[in-house]
């Protein structure tokens, strides 16, 4: 006997078999079932008909075996077993190729690994749906792989039983189809194993990367802070160095602050000799003078940029100046006047004295925008000039020195400005002392116990000029409101 005619035989004795099984058996339910009767489906289960009234071939399993859906639905809603039967319903859907019906009895809790002989014996339903290919099978064995189901298991069983007598094509089927999935399932695999060690190795790169440009940026500091210390002599011994105040010489409150701005090493700008170090000794001063650290706002070389001067002197002083408050302003570094309109800027670390009206700070922008804050003082402290002859100054390329002085005829009374210059002069710095000559005696009257800024520019001017004339410089400080007007206020020390 050929052995598709065996195969046949066994088929046909297991349908006589089944159907010998439900001669007299069949109830009313299960005959409206078979005959799609919808209507009186519902009739009988509304009047008591039970829904799972069989041992072998339940309502739910031939609604499943012959894909009608909306009869499936219904004997659920009503209590159908998913595993009531001698097989669970879904395997008979499998075996009709009935995706729609699988999937709902999936999403209601069939098991994608329900076992047990159907037809060639088959032991779980991924084997028998890939044993359909070709029968429109394809979906449901990517939805039971989804769900689920053994796909190892099957595999190995669909191999074992490829070249069995029975049923060993569609094993064969099996095999074949699952080992396809398989390979395009490893090829996946690799791709993604691929992508994940190509995206390993560049985050590894990037942080190599990341890592040398940090340890760039620590060399060059290193370099700076090396040069910085290198430009004073190691034999100069300035007298003004730590300073010290006692609690009786000591005036600030706790919402006093202070900004303070020290450029010496500039993007692309000539050096502005001590201004680093001067402005990490006046905040050593002011410190020491009562100011708390968290009202402190030092600025010094690269940090020193437009928006990094900018945010300080407009959005942190605005947010936390009190009506109460002393604010106390000093500047050390490259001051340079635009050619065409003569005005005054500071010049920012990355300022550039060419395109002075993008890349500098406008002193007039400065004194409009001290003068808004509601506070008690402003004091501001300037060792800059803004000539362009030199010194602490610089200016636009092929343009000349000019004669500058600052439009200050505005400010408010709550505010002094006390700078080292007036103008055409230039702001010196003194190799002998280590700081600017304006810087020095500003924080030697300080320490000496000189009290208000009138009183402080009184002693320095007369040093100031006479250290300049030694270096061949005129240079004189200037003061402004009128000193006389100032006598008595602007205090900082006791």
């Amino acid at each position: 006997m050929k052995r598709h005619n065996f195969i046949s035989l066994i088929s046909i004795i297991f349908i006589l078999l089944a159907g010998m099984a439900m001669v007299g058996c069949a109830t009313p339910l299960i005959n409206a079932v078979e005959r799609g009767d919808i209507d009186e489906v519902k009739k009988l289960l509304e009047t008591g008909a039970d829904p799972n009234a069989s041992a072998d071939m339940s309502p739910l399993n031939i609604a499943a075996s012959r894909g009608d859906i909306n009869m499936v639905r219904i004997l659920l809603d009503k209590g159908a077993n998913l595993h009531a039967g001698v097989f669970p319903p879904i395997r008979f859907a499998v075996k009709g190729s009935n995706y729609e019906v699988v999937k709902l009895l999936l999403d209601k809790g069939a098991d994608p690994n329900s076992s047990g002989t159907f037809g060639c014996g088959y032991e779980q339903l991924l084997v028998e749906a890939a044993g359909m290919i070709g029968k429109g099978s394809i979906k449901i064995v990517d939805l039971l792989i989804e769900r689920g189901a053994n796909f190892d298991v099957a595999l190995s069983y669909c191999e074992r039983h490829s070249s069995d007598f029975m049923c060993g094509s569609n094993y064969a089927k099996c095999y074949a189809t699952l080992k396809q999935i398989k390979t395009k399932r490893d090829e996946i695999a690799r791709q993604e194993e691929k992508e994940q060690k190509l995206t390993k190795a560049k985050e590894i790169e990037a942080n190599k990367a990341k890592e040398m440009k940090e340890i760039i940026k620590e060399v060059v500091a290193e370099t700076a802070k090396t040069q910085k210390q290198a430009a004073r002599p190691s034999s100069v011994q300035s007298d003004i160095e730590k300073p010290s105040f006692t609690p009786a010489e000591k005036i600030i409150s706790d919402n006093d602050l202070a900004v303070i701005i020290g450029i010496e090493g500039y993007q692309s700008l000539p050096k502005s000799d001590y201004s680093y170090d001067d402005a990490k000794l006046v905040k050593d001063y002011i410190k020491a003078l009562g100011f708390k650290e968290r009202n402190i706002e030092l600025i010094t070389d690269e940090k020193a940029t437009l928006s990094s001067i900018t945010k300080t002197l407009e959005a942190w002083l605005k947010n936390k100046a009190k009506n109460d408050s002393k604010v106390f302003v000093y500047y050390s570094g490259h001051g340079s006047p635009d050619p065409a309109t003569g005005e005054a800027y500071l010049v920012p670390y990355d300022g550039d004295p060419n395109y002075l009206a993008v890349t500098g700070y406008p002193l007039k922008r400065l004194y409009d925008n001290l003068g808004k804050l509601q506070v008690a003082e402003v004091t501001v402290v300037l060792d800059a000039c803004f000539s362009g002859a030199g010194g602490r100054s610089v200016l636009a390329q092929g343009a000349r020195p000019l004669v500058m002085v600052a439009d200050i005829k505005t400010i408010p009374s709550n505010m002094a400005i006390l700078s080292a210059t007036q103008g055409s002069q230039i702001s010196t710095s003194s190799s002998e002392k280590g700081h600017g000559v304006f810087t020095y005696y500003f924080l030697k009257a300080l320490k000496g116990g000189k009290k208000t800024i009138a009183e402080i520019y009184e002693y320095i001017k007369p040093l100031v000029e006479d250290d300049a004339k030694q270096l061949n410089v005129q240079q004189s400080p200037s003061i402004s409101p009128d000193v006389e007007k100032l006598k008595g206020r602007f205090e900082l020390r006791k």
